[in-house]
């Protein structure tokens, strides 16, 4: 598929057709990795406390919401995309559907769900969908972030 006003195809990006599951892989935190990560970004007692945790609604340590997405964002997404970003534009409909306990192995994907070339700017937004699911197949996280990229030569 293209545009009515220029010949870019508005189908796939740098060989990710849209729509397209992208793998990230497995990734899981020790407790410790848990605790590290809280105490300089989300302190919050049920975080950093393993006796407090326990005693918490949750009933022991989670990882803090953002942890999984940074991670992931960080040593997978990036390492395959960084070339190409300008800037982040948005994030929206972050949800934290299930807590992450240590040890838990989570399985990352992302989807490229919609493409908007500007060509007079020679750039390209990007609306990425990510998905976290636990050891059952089911959604921990979900959300949905648009990132401006240059466009592919």
């Amino acid at each position: 598929m293209e545009s009515a006003n220029d010949s870019i195809p508005l189908s796939e990006f740098n060989g990710f057709p849209i729509n397209s599951r992208i793998d990230l892989g497995v990734t899981s935190f020790t407790e410790k990795e848990i605790i590290d990560f809280a105490t300089l970004f989300d302190p919050l007692e049920f975080h950093i406390n393993p006796q407090a945790a326990r005693k918490s609604y949750f009933g022991g340590i989670i990882a803090s919401g953002p942890h999984i997405f940074n991670y992931v964002h960080r040593t997978k997404w990036i390492p395959l995309f960084k070339d190409s970003v300008i800037c982040g534009i948005e994030v929206k409909s972050w949800k934290f559907l299930k807590p992450i306990y240590p040890d838990k192995v989570i399985q990352s994907f992302v989807t490229i769900c919609d493409i908007k070339p500007n060509p007079e700017k020679k750039v390209i937004a990007l609306t990425w969908f990510y998905e976290f699911l636990d050891e059952l197949g089911e959604l921990v996280q979900t959300l949905e972030m648009t990132i401006l990229h240059k466009l592919p030569k």
